[in-house]
């Protein structure tokens, strides 16, 4: 399959990498796709909520071909107002940039499959370890790995399923606190502080029954041993 990879940044690139071992596949910023570029049959949408966003992919819906399939790389952001678990199922009253996304994203006359991604953690992202940051509510964690990132997004396109709503959230959602404190052990940083607490927990059992995916990180525990 010809696949367009719309943002090659920390997870279109190893993305694109990843699935050219059995598509070809092509990596654009979002500024600077070419016209035969939106020839592809798939294309994944792997951007920020930064810079015009909305724009953005009405910009490429403009461009995508109607008999193009779609993927785009949505936020479990979007659950933000709840405090209990929470499925695709969830109905969301509150309109983030990210549903709006998705409300306009379906839209369109494609196909389209949303993932709602975790927080995105593995090679130089590291819960914790943040420089702007030092106070945390704590909860459960809702992180998810990029290497389960890869092989889920593969196998989605290699069982040909194009079309629904998905939570991509590693299954096992330790406290924030507990995590925080591992990695400024493991790590030597300082750790934060906390107040207040969340219950908010994103299911992925979708995602794994559909797929029958067993996690290569299900433990965010352990992402980084």
């Amino acid at each position: 399959m010809n696949i367009g990879i719309i943002g090659c940044g920390w997870l279109g690139k190893p993305l694109s990498k990843y699935l050219s071992k059995d598509h070809q596949v092509s990596c654009f910023h979002r500024s600077d796709t070419h016209d035969i570029f939106w020839k592809n049959e798939l294309f994944i949408i792997c951007i920020s909520t930064k810079d015009n966003y909305l724009q953005s992919l009405q910009n490429f819906l403009l461009k995508i071909p109607s008999k193009a399939k779609i993927i785009l790389m949505s936020s479990t952001s979007v659950y933000k107002e709840f405090d209990k678990e929470v499925t695709e199922e969830t109905f969301i009253h509150e309109k983030t940039i990210q549903k709006e996304a998705e409300e306009l994203m379906q839209k369109a006359p494609n196909k389209l499959l949303i993932l709602r991604l975790g927080g995105l953690m593995g090679e130089d992202r590291i819960a914790g370890k943040w420089k702007s940051v030092s106070t945390f509510a704590d909860s459960p964690v809702n992180y998810i790995h990029q290497e389960d990132i890869l092989p889920i997004v593969s196998t989605f396109i290699q069982k040909d399923i194009h079309s629904g709503i998905f939570n991509l959230v590693s299954p096992l959602h330790p406290l924030r606190s507990q995590v925080h404190k591992k990695n400024a052990q493991d790590f030597g940083f300082e750790l934060g502080n906390f107040k207040g607490m969340s219950q908010r927990v994103v299911s992925s059992n979708k995602l794994i029954k559909t797929l029958d995916y067993n996690f290569i990180y299900p433990n965010p525990l352990e992402f980084w041993t």
